[in-house]
């Protein structure tokens, strides 16, 4: 029975080519903007989330400003906080427009920073040229310095500027190493160039001496197993309650890895109303594939009749018409999914991300056409199976 009733869908589509394609075209629509949508945000998700974890997974961002008797971390409140458990780092984050002199040339609008031993250490790919700041410069606050392309290219045009001295703040520097240029792609590591006419990083300890600074207002600390991020994030506010009194508003504690958790949230909400409002044209499709299969219930009611007579049963008239929705419903389908997964790989070109194939949103997308073809087939097929033969057979 379903051999013959399969057989009967396909002559009947293929004998109405234009209104079957015209159809299903909502389906179409529908399954390929799902597709399209689910694909592209996956994709940009991963791209997003990439970023961030390059910023800082397994890295706590501390923010002190104090209070109003005690501005920003001692050095005593740095070596407490290294100490603690599970802490394999940390590096104080310091930065400043400053004018730099080569050779009676000045230069102004430089931003200079100053950072800790850990910061190079986490990653090595920091440095293109020469040698990181290691820890001997930090203990005798060493005058030196790494600097970027683009202070290279200001100062030292044609120059080798490992070796090369400049003076910032009227002191004489060393310049040790040139720092990587940034990846054109990734949109923090932009942020953190800093602009203006180029960066340069020296010793914390040195820039502190520099500049005056008795307190540092800007910390990270690097986590060693980023499992017990949580319990390594409660010793550090305790510790930070007891260097500021316990005082509020003192200090704030940012966890990348919470800041992750909470865009995988609002991606997934954001995917989820995307897919409802592109489910919209499937509902459309839906109505579409009921409202040509009950005009062919009303066009095949002699042929209905007949069969009626010989002897056919309702229900293989209902598997018969219920069959033929379903089939249009499905190619539909399939050719949704296809040009789903070629539009979102343009997207994905266009966007500059990397596509990600993503099987559930095939599998979403075709169980998202197979129900439309039930649902919206079953309501034809039950007319067609409880039409009157002798009522049917009239109309002959």
């Amino acid at each position: 029975m379903l051999k013959e009733s399969l057989r009967m869908s396909l002559s009947n589509i293929k004998a109405n080519k234009m209104r079957s394609f015209l159809t299903i075209l909502g389906i179409i629509i529908g399954v390929m903007a799902i597709i399209a949508l689910i694909t592209v945000m996956e994709s940009a998700t991963g791209e997003v989330t990439a970023q961030f974890e390059s910023l800082g997974t397994g890295k706590l961002t501390v923010q002190a400003g104090g209070t109003a008797l005690k501005n920003g971390l001692r050095e005593t409140d740095l070596r407490r906080i290294e100490a603690l458990d599970n802490v394999s780092g940390i590096s104080p984050t310091l930065s400043q427009k400053v004018s730099v002199v080569m050779e009676g040339e000045l230069l102004e609008d430089v931003n200079a920073k100053g950072y800790g031993f850990a910061y190079f250490r986490h990653d090595p790919e920091l440095v293109a040229k020469g040698r990181p700041l290691v820890p001997v410069d930090f203990e005798q606050q060493s005058r030196v310095c790494l600097i970027d392309s683009d202070l290279a290219h200001e100062l030292f045009a044609g120059v080798e500027p490992v070796g090369m001295q400049l003076l910032i703040h009227g002191i004489r520097f060393t310049v040790v190493g040139l720092l990587a240029d940034p990846d054109v792609d990734d949109v923090f590591s932009m942020m953190q160039a800093g602009g203006g006419n180029g960066s340069l990083i020296m010793p914390y300890t040195t820039y502190m001496r520099l500049f005056g600074i008795k307190g540092v207002t800007g910390l990270e600390v690097y986590i060693a197993d980023t499992s017990r991020t949580d319990d390594t994030v409660d010793a550090l506010e305790s510790l930070l309650d007891e260097c500021f009194n316990y005082k509020d508003n003192s200090y704030s504690v940012i966890n990348m890895e919470n800041l992750l958790d909470v865009m995988d949230t609002m991606m997934g909400l954001m995917t989820n109303l995307l897919v409802g409002i592109a489910s919209i044209a499937l509902l459309v499709g839906g109505i579409g594939i009921m409202n040509m299969m009950l005009v062919s219930v009303t066009e095949r009611t002699a042929e209905i009749g007949l069969r009626k007579a010989l002897g056919a049963k309702p229900r293989s008239i209902q598997v018969q018409f219920l069959m033929e929705s379903i089939i249009l419903s499905l190619l539909g389908g399939i050719v949704g999914v296809g040009l789903g997964l070629l539009v979102s790989k343009l997207l994905s070109n266009l966007m500059n991300i990397v596509f990600v194939f993503s099987p559930g949103a095939v599998a979403l997308g075709v169980g998202f056409s197979l129900a439309v073809g039930v649902i919206f087939g079953w309501a034809p097929a039950r007319k067609a199976s409880n039409l009157n033969p002798i009522d049917a057979l009239r109309s002959v």
